[in-house]
């Protein structure tokens, strides 16, 4: 028997092959879709950002970010800076160079990773989205845009024992850059995992951006894992303040690796020098510069210096108050010395507030012992508070004590075989 449909039986059919044939079009374009092979996203523009941030910002690491001329965070403001994010300084000289400024009361939390760094470095620089580092740029490429300056409201010790002053690198013109307070527990932030590259442009004389300044930073702050490469300038300065820093690597600076300033009362545990030829001192330590002091002054810990042409180890100056432990020094020439610098330092060694602790030492060729490592102001007779607390060891793998080199495997030093 036939079955004979009517018009409308047809035209019902008819829809309903009509819709299971759209849907599985529409089933075939999800499954493609969500084929990472099928798909296709287009790139996030770079930015450009200048001038003071009024409200809070979150910078992402799927684009690359161009500091022109100072970049402000305002007090009351919080900049996050996600893993991997790439900050890249346009070029500018003196008072134009271009800086990141975390002003006081201002919060950067800027936390890379081991595998995810965040890299702050040069227009210059051909690194790109999703790399660790660029191709064309090396040590030697210093001074190409500013650093990052960080200003809190911890306490400093400066001339005229006034509360606050100007930082290094920012213009006494300029409406922001003060730093200084009376509150050692302030809380700028939290930075790890970042290398800083390029930077240090130089503003005048005795007047430049360091790789990465740190002005009243108060203990609330946390910094640690930080790379300074290639900078013109010092890699790591302290002006006063009480904040900490753990693990942090100094490649090739133009000047001095890591420098204390005005009084800084933290301590800095586990820390890297890597002096290239025109570097200056491995660490440049000045004492305060007006008449408030801390009992305990700061402390200096598990730190390798590797020197290079003739820099020095420590210089150890205007009436330092600190402790130096555990440092390892090799590869540094015969002028390499720790030097006590002015009579304010040697009255401060005398009093055995200047302290050495466990240094060892790989002598440099023609010393024949560490005794001959000291030079300076000291009073006669005190050359024993470092000598009697220094060995002389045959080389850098005999070592036990300094830094500890698993701790920098993410950064760009590593990647070059400098230590």
């Amino acid at each position: 028997m036939k079955t004979i449909l009517s018009n409308s039986n047809m035209k019902n059919n008819m829809k309903l092959t009509k819709f299971l044939f759209l849907s599985l079009l529409a089933t075939l374009f999800v499954s493609c879709g969500d084929d990472d092979e099928g798909t296709t996203t287009e790139p996030v523009s770079d930015q450009t950002k200048s001038g003071e941030l009024t409200a809070d910002e979150t910078w992402t690491s799927d684009q690359i970010y161009h500091l022109d001329g100072k970049v402000i965070v305002a007090d009351g403001v919080t900049l996050t800076i996600e893993a991997g994010t790439i900050i890249k300084g346009m070029e500018g000289q003196e008072t134009l160079a271009s800086a990141l400024v975390v002003d006081q009361g201002g919060t950067l939390i800027a936390e890379g990773t081991a595998s995810n760094p965040i890299i702050f470095t040069s227009e210059l620089d051909n690194i790109e989205v999703g790399e660790t580092e660029g191709t064309n740029l090396t040590t030697a490429d210093k001074g190409l845009w500013g650093g990052v300056i960080i200003l809190g409201y911890a306490p400093i010790s400066v001339s005229g024992d006034v509360e606050t002053a100007q930082i290094e690198g920012i213009a006494a013109t300029e409406s922001y850059g003060q730093y200084g307070g009376n509150n050692p527990a302030d809380n700028s932030g939290s930075l790890s995992y970042i290398s800083i590259r390029h930077g240090g442009v130089t503003i005048g004389d005795d007047n430049e951006i360091n790789g990465l300044s740190l002005g009243g930073v108060g203990s609330g702050t946390s910094i640690d894992h930080i790379e300074i490469v290639g900078n013109q300038d010092d890699g790591i300065e302290f002006f006063g303040g009480t904040v900490s820093v753990s693990y942090a690597i100094i490649y090739d600076q133009g000047d001095d690796g890591f420098d204390t300033d005005q009084a800084w009362a933290g301590t800095l545990d586990n820390g890297m020098v890597i002096l290239g030829s025109g570097s200056g001192t491995a660490l440049e330590l000045d004492g305060p510069e007006g008449s408030a002091t801390t009992e305990d002054g700061h402390t200096i810990k598990n730190v390798t210096l590797i020197g290079a042409g003739d820099s020095k180890m420590a210089d150890c100056r205007d009436g330092l108050i600190a402790n130096l432990e555990n440092i390892l020094a090799y590869n540094f020439s015969a002028s390499g010395t720790v030097k006590i610098n002015g009579a304010d330092a040697a009255t401060e060694l005398s009093a055995d507030r200047i302290t050495f602790s466990n240094w060892e030492i790989v002598l440099p060729s023609g010393i024949t012992s560490v005794d001959e490592l000291i030079s300076g102001d000291y009073t006669a007779g005190d050359e024993t508070k470092f000598t009697d607390n220094a060995t002389a060891i045959a080389d850098a793998a005999s070592a036990t004590v300094g830094a500890t080199p698993s701790g920098y495997s993410w950064t760009y030093a590593a990647s070059k075989s400098a230590f």
